[in-house]
């Protein structure tokens, strides 16, 4: 071989290698774990019906029923639970301490600046938690405002941020880390009203017989938000086939026999929304 000739095969070496590299990292640290064997990390917090560890600490509810059963339908069954506050899920996801979140997460801007989300896996709304009997009467924001009134929500949900929208000053509204801690301040006397959404608000009504959850309907119409799964923004691939595979799975037989039991209900599947309206939108 002469030197021409190994000068081209070297460069062809090198145009290939590099090559190949760049397509192993253009597939993303997710699909990097999945070829190395390593399992697939469920980032999610304790946000009963949508997410939250079993005795057994298998992931639970109907969120993560969802996402579980589509990975499965893409081929992927080694899925590690991993349970973090709410407030914790999206660091999480961007420290690649887990791999995908689940949960309640609604779609919003916020959220969607700071990583992907899956295409809806449903459409909900929000309402309050109130003591029996709804004393002070309170059923919109404009209530908390008008009798100066302390709403409490658990960090990192929407209703925080909706509250302050609707013109809630920030000292009336106090955070806590989860629906557990909410029920609490309402049923000490230390917050008038919870809010959350809707099926979280029925779950803690549930709960006690000290509180009620008031009507959603009561809500304006455009707090009905998208919720879907959260990916690393280098995932793009693997969220688009995963999407692909969410398209077959969504409103089937499968499906809703599955979730029916976390109260997901035909009312709750999208409606033609999409993930890239509701990054605009809300």
């Amino acid at each position: 071989m002469n030197f021409i000739q190994t000068t081209i095969k070297k460069s062809l070496g090198f145009i290939l290698g590099a090559t190949m590299a760049a397509t192993t990292a253009q597939a993303g640290p997710l699909e990097d774990r999945v070829e190395a064997g390593e399992p697939i990390r469920l980032g999610f917090a304790a946000a009963p019906p949508w997410a939250y560890a079993g005795d057994d600490g298998a992931a639970k509810g109907f969120v993560n029923d969802i996402t579980i059963d589509v990975l499965k339908r893409m081929g992927h069954t080694d899925v590690e639970p991993v349970l973090t506050d709410w407030a914790g899920l999206i660091p999480s996801l961007n420290a690649s301490r887990v791999d995908i979140v689940t949960g309640g997460m609604y779609v919003l801007a916020a959220r969607c600046a700071n990583m992907d989300f899956s295409e809806p896996i449903g459409v909900f709304g929000d309402a309050f938690v109130v003591p029996a009997g709804n004393p002070k009467g309170v059923s919109t924001y404009q209530d908390i405002i008008d009798q100066d009134l302390i709403m409490v929500s658990p960090s990192g949900y929407n209703t925080i941020a909706d509250a302050k929208a609707a013109g809630v000053p920030t000292g009336n509204i106090m955070e806590v880390p989860g629906t557990t801690e909410m029920l609490a301040a309402i049923r000490a006397g230390r917050a008038d009203a919870g809010a959350t959404n809707a099926l979280e608000a029925q779950r803690v009504a549930d709960m006690s017989d000290a509180v009620e959850m008031t009507d959603p309907l009561a809500f304006p119409p455009e707090s009905r938000t998208p919720v879907a799964v959260g990916f690393h923004t280098d995932d793009d691939a693997f969220r688009e086939a995963f999407n692909a595979a969410l398209a077959e799975y969504l409103g089937s037989d499968e499906m809703m026999a599955k979730v029916a039991q976390e109260n997901y209900i035909p009312a709750f599947l999208p409606d033609g929304q999409t993930t890239a309206e509701a990054c605009k939108a809300n």
